[in-house]
C-alpha cells in the first residue's frame, strides 16, 4: 500500500520474546490484515528474514529487539514506508537507500561528508518526513561479496553501521576516476542483477556525447551550438573563420575549469582567455597558428569539445546564464525543480560558483540584464520548457538512468535560449543558507523518486 509510513521502536533484548518476534499496533495489522502469530518475512532492502507478528493494542509502529535492529542497520524511531503482500508472506519495510560518496572526513565526527554533510543531514530529515531509510558509504565501503554494506547515518550523531544492499543507490561519485574503477563497475552491475537494485546518475556525462546525442532529436536541434569533438588545426581554422568567439572546453571538465576563449579581433588577430582560480589569463596571438602552436600540447593530453560563442545576456558587463535542475520526483516524470540566474565574477568569462560567480533570481537577473522588456516575459518559461526538453532528450538518447540533471542554458542578446552543457552530479553545497530542519523541494524530490523506484 503506497503512501503508507509506520516509525520502527527498538526495544533492549530480552524484552520481546525472542529476536524474530515483532510486535504491531493491532490497528495496523488488522488494516493490512497481515497474520499474526505465524511465520512470515520480514523484507528490508536485500535482507529477508524470517519473523513472527505478535499482535499488541498500544504498540507504536512496530517494535524489534535490537539484535534484529542491529541486523538491519535499523535505529529507534526511524520512520519508514511499508506495505504486506500476502501472496509471497512478505512484510516490507523501506525504501532502503544508500548514497555512494566520493570520501569520508573520520577525523571531523560532525561533518564527516565536509561541505556535503548539511545536503546529507537533509537527506536524513526527508527520509523521516516521507518515511524512507537512507545511509552514506564510499567505495572503500564495498566489500568483496556484495551481500551488505558499511555506511553512515544518523541518529543523534553520525555513527558507522553494517546495512543490507539497499533497494536503491543515488550516486554522488564527484570524480570520474572513482566512478570508472573496476571495483566500482563490478559493484554496480552485480547489485543491479541480483538484489534488482536500481542505481540512479550511474555516470558522467561528456559534453561531445550530449551533443552529439541531442543532435539527432529534430526538437533539441534548435538549443544547440555547433559543437564538434576537437581533432585539428583545420577544424579550429573552420570555426573560428565562421564564428567571431570560440570555446574550447575540456569534454571531461567542470566549475569552468581548463575552457579557453577564443576571439577574433578587427586586425585578424586573435586574443585568448583561460580560466584560472583567481581570475582569467589573457594572451594575445598574432595569428591562429600562433595560438595553436602554443596549445598544441595541452590538446594532446586533454580531449576538448569546440563550440561556438554567443553573445550573451550580461549584467554590467559580466556574463548571465542560468542552471535549471530537473529532476525525476513520484511519478517518476521529470520536474523543473528549479532555475537560478548565474552572473559571472569580476574578471572571469564563466559563471561558475567556484570562479566567483553569484546566483540570482531568474526574474532579477533578466531585469537587471540589457535584454529588452519585452523579450524578458517570455524567457522565462523558455528557459523551463528547454531544460524539459533537453532532459527528456538524454532519456531516449543517452544510455543510462538519470534521476536529476543540472541544465546549463544561455540566453543571447536576442533572447533566443542555448544548451551550454548538461551535468548529471549537479553541485549540492552552493553555500544557501538553510535553517534547521529546512528540506529544500530538490531534496524532497530525491526521496520521492527513490520511494518511486523501490515501490513505496
Amino acid at each position: 500500500m503506497a503512501g503508507t509510513k509506520i516509525t520502527i521502536q527498538v526495544q533492549s533484548s530480552g524484552t520481546l520474546i525472542g529476536d524474530q518476534t515483532i510486535m504491531m499496533n493491532e490497528r495496523i495489522i488488522k488494516l493490512h490484515k497481515i497474520p499474526t502469530n505465524t511465520s512470515i518475512f520480514l523484507r528490508f532492502g536485500s535482507s529477508k528474514t524470517q519473523v513472527t507478528i505478535i499482535s499488541a493494542q498500544h504498540a507504536e509502529g512496530i517494535r524489534m529487539g535490537e539484535a534484529l535492529a542491529n541486523r538491519l542497520g535499523l535505529h529507534h524511531n526511524s520512520h519508514l514506508g511499508f506495505q504486506y503482500k500476502s501472496a509471497s508472506h512478505t512484510l516490507t519495510i523501506g525504501p532502503l537507500i544508500g548514497v555512494m560518496m566520493s570520501r569520508v572526513y573520520t577525523a571531523s565526527s560532525d561533518r564527516p561528508f565536509g561541505t556535503t554533510t548539511t545536503f546529507c543531514k537533509e537527506l536524513i530529515d526527508a527520509c523521516r518526513a516521507y518515511g524512507a531509510f537512507v545511509f552514506f558509504f564510499t567505495t572503500s565501503d564495498i566489500p568483496a561479496s556484495h551481500q551488505h554494506l558499511e555506511g553512515w547515518t544518523y541518529s543523534g550523531r553520525w555513527f558507522k553501521s553494517v546495512f543490507p544492499v539497499p533497494d536503491v543507490i543515488y550516486n554522488r561519485l564527484t570524480t570520474r576516476k572513482l566512478e570508472n574503477k573496476p571495483s566500482v563497475q563490478h559493484f554496480m552491475k552485480e547489485v543491479k542483477s541480483r538484489f534488482g537494485t536500481a542505481i540512479f546518475n550511474e555516470k558522467y556525462l561528456n559534453k561531445t556525447d550530449v551533443f552529439d546525442a541531442l543532435r539527432h532529436n529534430s526538437v533539441l536541434v534548435k538549443y544547440l551550438p555547433e559543437s564538434h569533438l576537437f581533432k585539428n588545426f583545420a577544424m579550429l581554422k573552420s570555426m573560428c573563420a565562421k564564428y567571431p568567439v570560440v570555446f574550447l572546453k575540456p569534454i571531461t571538465g567542470s566549475l569552468g575549469k581548463g575552457i579557453i576563449r577564443i576571439t577574433r579581433t578587427s586586425n585578424q588577430s586573435y586574443v585568448c582567455h583561460l580560466t584560472s582560480m583567481t581570475g582569467t589569463n589573457k594572451q594575445t596571438f598574432p595569428t591562429l597558428t600562433a595560438f595553436f602552436s602554443t596549445i598544441s600540447s595541452k590538446l594532446k593530453h586533454t580531449k576538448y569539445q569546440i563550440q561556438q560563442g554567443l553573445q550573451l545576456i550580461e549584467i554590467g558587463g559580466r556574463p548571465v546564464d542560468f542552471r535549471a535542475l530537473v529532476q525525476r520526483g513520484s511519478g517518476g516524470e521529470w520536474h523543473v525543480t528549479s532555475v537560478v540566474g548565474r552572473i559571472a565574477g569580476n574578471n572571469h568569462f564563466v559563471s561558475n560558483l567556484a570562479r566567483g560567480g553569484t546566483l540570482s533570481k531568474v526574474r532579477e537577473a533578466l531585469e537587471k540584464s540589457n535584454l529588452s522588456s519585452s523579450m524578458q516575459r517570455t524567457v522565462s518559461a523558455h528557459l523551463k520548457k528547454a531544460a524539459l526538453d533537453i532532459a527528456n532528450g538524454i532519456e531516449q538518447q543517452i544510455k543510462g538512468h538519470f534521476g536529476e540533471l543540472g541544465v546549463d542554458l544561455a540566453v543571447d542578446s536576442h533572447g533566443k535560449v542555448w544548451l551550454l552543457e548538461v551535468n548529471s552530479k549537479p553541485s549540492k553545497n552552493d553555500g544557501t543558507p538553510l535553517s534547521e530542519g529546512t528540506i529544500r523541494p530538490s531534496v524532497k524530490q530525491t526521496i520521492q523518486y527513490a520511494r518511486f523506484l523501490s515501490g513505496f
